[in-house]
């Protein structure tokens, strides 16, 4: 029955496919690190205002029409301190992420980038500025989509293979089709299982983010208190999968982010949930380009 919207609000319904995750595995585990600080809104940019979203314990700061020296060094914090201290624990244990990394922010700090593609890691793209892309004129939002992937291309040694923008437009999924390589985008919330869709004729593949199991509730209000509060929330949500996984194996994404889980009392909570999911042996860690892979090869685009 046609609504008139674009809207799907019945998903895959009773009849859930069966993921067949490698090993049997009962829940896919998708940690995303966001590298975000150097994009962010500037006056030095030419922005109206200082960057007021996601700033860690600000929760709630209004726009101010100028350089805020605090904020800025919140991110720098980030780039300088966090992202090598959460580099460290994932490469301790052995574990790969997925980055959701901004073009202008690798660009400032290419090192950044080089250590991830060196680790394994997977550098997918947050697109050029880490900014709102709703009602950007499309020629300037598909420029900015293809000097990331330049950017990434010279810095890590090949394109993203995945991309979320967050903020994304209405011409956001069609653009990136059209000029890059990738084979999935994450800019959906609504399911924990990937999922295909279409963007005209061509189909495109989902693999869904979460903003739950997410740090960046540590500069919303309300939001988390203490890593604590943070490690609770993403150990029920693993241990609630994987109890569905014996049955029905589902995936669960991790968002993460250099200035706000690269702080010491949080890293040690995201150490414990990393510690506690490699306790299980049906938990598949993995970057997201394979979980893409993966479905591509098990859940093709259907024949018409």
């Amino acid at each position: 029955m046609s609504t008139g919207t674009d809207r799907d609000l019945t998903g895959y319904g009773r009849h859930r496919p069966q993921a067949d995750w490698p090993g049997g595995a009962r829940v896919a585990v998708s940690f995303v690190l966001n590298y975000e600080e150097g994009g962010e809104r500037s006056v030095l940019e030419g922005d109206a205002h200082a960057e007021n979203y996601l700033v860690p314990d600000l929760a709630g700061l209004p726009p101010v029409a100028a350089r805020l020296r605090g904020i800025e060094d919140q991110f720098e914090y980030g780039s300088r301190a966090g992202f090598w201290r959460i580099l460290r624990l994932f490469d301790e244990r052995g574990l790969k992420f997925t980055s959701w990394a901004v073009g202008q922010a690798l660009a400032r700090n290419p090192d950044a980038g080089r250590a991830m593609a060196e680790g394994g890691h997977e550098v997918a793209s947050h697109s050029w500025r880490w900014i709102d892309y709703r009602g950007m004129p499309e020629a300037e939002e598909r420029d900015h989509i293809r000097q990331t992937v330049a950017a990434i291309r010279a810095i890590c040694g090949a394109p993203p293979l995945g991309w979320y923008t967050g903020r994304f437009s209405d011409n956001t999924r069609r653009l990136v089709m059209e000029e890059t390589e990738t084979l999935y985008d994450s800019d959906s919330y609504s399911d924990d299982l990937p999922y295909w869709t279409k963007v005209g004729e061509t189909p495109r593949l989902i693999v869904p983010y979460a903003l739950d199991t997410n740090d960046f509730k540590f500069a919303t209000s309300p939001g988390w208190l203490s890593g604590e509060d943070f490690f609770l929330y993403l150990k029920a949500a693993f241990d609630q999968l994987y109890r569905e996984g014996a049955d029905e194996p589902k995936m669960m994404s991790i968002g993460l982010h250099c200035r706000l889980v690269g702080r010491p009392a949080r890293a040690e909570a995201l150490a414990r949930f990393m510690d506690h999911v490699q306790r299980h042996d049906r938990a598949w860690v993995c970057r997201r380009v394979e979980i893409a892979r993966h479905w591509m090869a098990r859940h093709p685009f259907p024949a018409a």
